[in-house]
Formats: structure tokens, C-alpha cells, sequence
């Protein structure tokens, strides 16, 4: 089959699109507010975009309903600082339900009852049960085109500067990542784990 994207004129249920690009990593990122009032949220739309220095990126195509960017956007662009916390199958659950559209100022920590950890250098706290937690401080954000009215579609920029790494997931001087069973987004409301993996060496 072939569709023009600016048609969508695919004759499917559902857009294909969002079923090609996979899989994805989940962002599960923490942040606060001025007030100090805290938001945890995932975003599929993440992904690493450097190593030196080390840089991460996460996206968000929709709003809140009244129109304004949604928690985390706005925390990151106004404190600058925010959390990566590794979104795993033992914690699947939890980062679904973290995922609601809750009022502004509900602290998802409390409403998933997840156990909340101070970082070491910024201000937002991580999730004390993940096994790896990425501290970055915000770089820039990119507005990108916009199709439907009143929705937000930019991508947010961080250089991460600190990590940490459960002592358990390293083996022989390498992280285990089959031991963590990280979980991606496929397309519609499907997801996949990572826990198993080959080797290929480049030529």
C-alpha cells in the first residue's frame, strides 16, 4: 500500500504511522514546578541524540484541554531541570497509570505510589524502584509544524549530567540491560520488553 501522509488517506482503522517507527524508548520523566510541586509522566516520543556530551530528547504532540502545554513541558522550560527514570515490565503499571491526565499540582509519586528520592545534582526527585535514573538539565526546545488546532508539538533538549546505574545490572564491567527488561512503545496500545539480545560487529 502507499498513502500521502498530508491526505491520511491510508483506508486503515488506525494511522499506521505511530506502528512503523518502533520500538520506542519510553522517557518516564520527573520534574517540579516553581512551587516545588512534582509531576512524573511517560513520553514515547524519547530517545538519546548525542553522546558527547551526552544528550537525550522527548517530544509531546498534544496539550492539556484548555490549550496550554502539558506539566512536564512547562516545568522543564521554566526550572530547567528534569529526570529520566528507566520505565521497566516490573514497573509497567505504574507507568501507565502515571500516564492519566490528572488536575495541575497532583503529584503522580502519590497518586502511582511510587516512593520518591532526592537526585543528586537538580532539584526534581527520581523513582526510588528504577534501576537507572538519567539527571539533566534542559538545553532547548524545538517548535515543530502543528496539524490540528490547539495541540503542542515540540520536541524538549537535555544534556544529562549525572547517572545512576543499579550496582546489581553491571556484569562484568557492562550493564545487563536484559536484567532490567526495559520496555519500548509499539503502535496503537501495544508495547514490547527487551529481554533478549545478540551481538552483530560493525566490519
Amino acid at each position: 500500500m502507499f498513502y500521502e501522509t498530508r491526505e491520511n488517506n491510508h483506508g486503515l482503522e488506525s494511522s499506521p504511522f505511530n506502528s512503523l517507527i518502533i520500538p520506542r524508548p519510553i522517557g518516564w520523566i520527573s520534574s517540579q514546578d516553581t512551587q516545588g510541586n512534582i509531576n512524573l509522566a511517560p513520553y514515547s516520543y524519547f530517545n538519546a541524540v548525542s553522546d558527547n556530551p551526552p544528550m537525550v530528547m522527548f517530544a509531546t504532540v498534544n496539550s492539556r484541554s484548555d490549550g496550554s502545554v502539558k506539566d512536564t513541558i512547562h516545568n522543564v522550560e521554566t526550572q530547567g531541570e528534569f529526570v529520566v527514570n528507566m520505565a521497566t515490565f516490573e514497573l509497567r503499571e505504574a507507568v501507565n497509570l502515571s500516564s492519566k491526565l490528572l488536575p495541575r499540582h497532583i503529584n503522580e509519586f502519590l497518586f502511582t505510589e511510587l516512593e520518591a528520592i532526592p537526585s543528586k545534582l537538580i532539584q526534581p526527585p527520581r523513582v526510588k524502584c528504577s534501576p537507572i535514573h538519567l539527571e539533566c538539565v534542559y538545553y532547548q526546545s524545538v517548535q515543530l509544524p502543528i496539524s490540528s488546532e490547539g495541540y503542542t508539538n515540540r520536541v524538549v533538549i537535555g544534556q544529562v549530567v549525572g547517572i545512576h546505574i543499579d550496582d546489581s545490572l553491571i556484569i562484568s564491567g557492562k550493564v545487563d540491560i536484559t536484567r532490567i527488561k526495559p520496555i519500548a512503545r509499539l503502535g496503537y496500545s501495544e508495547y514490547a520488553v527487551i529481554d533478549n539480545i545478540f551481538n552483530m560487529y560493525r566490519p
